[in-house]
């Protein structure tokens, strides 16, 4: 797939993640449904110049969807929209490019 995906593709990725929900609320769970299920875990990547490792995904007790990062024995959660994605994307990576794109509201 080329990088980074059209517009179109995303925006029909976004109808496929919100659809049937009605709230702000529903829509971000349907992402992050979709991401737990489609992203490849685990993957590295680079966060502030630091290799880390990405877990899994979570949704915080404010709905905010996180990557679980792993260095070592140390772990931080990295909000999905802050997340840096490496050059070698793991497989789904263009759902949280879909994400990125619902959650600026540019669709």
């Amino acid at each position: 797939m080329s990088w980074p995906p059209a517009k179109a593709k995303l925006v029909a990725m976004i109808k496929e993640a919100v659809v049937d929900a009605y709230s702000e609320s529903e829509q971000r769970t349907g992402f992050y449904t979709l991401l737990d299920e489609r992203l490849g875990t685990p993957f590295d990547t680079e966060v502030l110049g630091t290799a880390v490792t990405v877990e899994r995904l979570d949704m915080t007790n404010d709905e905010q969807l996180v990557a679980i990062c792993r260095r070592g024995r140390s772990r931080q959660a990295i909000p999905i929209l802050e997340l840096p994605l490496p050059s070698l994307r793991p497989d789904g990576a263009e759902w949280i490019e879909a994400y990125r794109l619902w959650a600026a509201g540019e669709w």
